[in-house]
């Protein structure tokens, strides 16, 4: 059975027959499956998303900086984030927001901002100090900020919703010239 193909006979080379010659293989029939084809376009489509990949890198890649950067930026306001100290200081002047400094007493002796109240971190759960309002805005400061940060999570939790933390803490506040109290308060 020389020339055997696709389960056919086949005739021996320049038959009338077929019109192959020996070893060729003849297009598939009609009633034949076309999964050869289909495999086919799945390589050629996979090929073009790579081509387009390729071709493209630059865009997709500031596509997905920009999606990650927005998505970072969505996830800082949901968990609490921090404001500067210019907005800090137009939350205490327009919003009435309270100024909490949330370190250890011998910390706040050192320098705080004037009008803070002093509650250590340790003790701001059940403190008699805060607020009674819970709605009303609390700015909280500590000397570098992520004490203020744990204590705005802690305020949010307790009902506190507008507890937000200064960036950067007490250094920050010195660096943008804001007015220090060496005094207890």
């Amino acid at each position: 059975m020389a020339g055997c193909v696709w389960g056919e006979e086949v005739a021996p080379s320049g038959s009338a027959e077929t019109g192959h010659s020996v070893g060729e293989i003849p297009p598939p029939s009609q009633n034949e499956p076309k999964s050869n084809s289909i495999i086919g376009a799945l390589f050629k489509r996979q090929a073009h998303s790579v081509k387009f990949i390729i071709e493209n890198w630059m865009l997709i890649l500031m596509a997905a900086a920009s999606g990650s950067l927005l998505l970072w930026q969505a996830l800082q306001k949901s968990t609490g984030g921090a404001v500067g100290t210019a907005e800090a200081v137009r939350l205490i002047n327009r919003e009435k927001a309270v100024l909490i400094d949330v370190c250890e007493p011998s910390e706040f002796d050192a320098g705080h901002a004037v009008g803070a109240r002093n509650i250590p971190l340790g003790s701001l759960e059940g403190a008699k100090s805060l607020p009674s309002n819970k709605s009303l805005p609390l700015v909280l400061l500590c000397a570098s900020g992520a004490r203020a940060k744990r204590a705005a999570g802690l305020l949010r939790k307790a009902g506190h919703e507008q507890a937000i933390a200064v960036a950067g803490g007490m250094t920050a506040w010195r660096e943008a010239g804001l007015p220090v109290d060496k005094k207890s308060a």
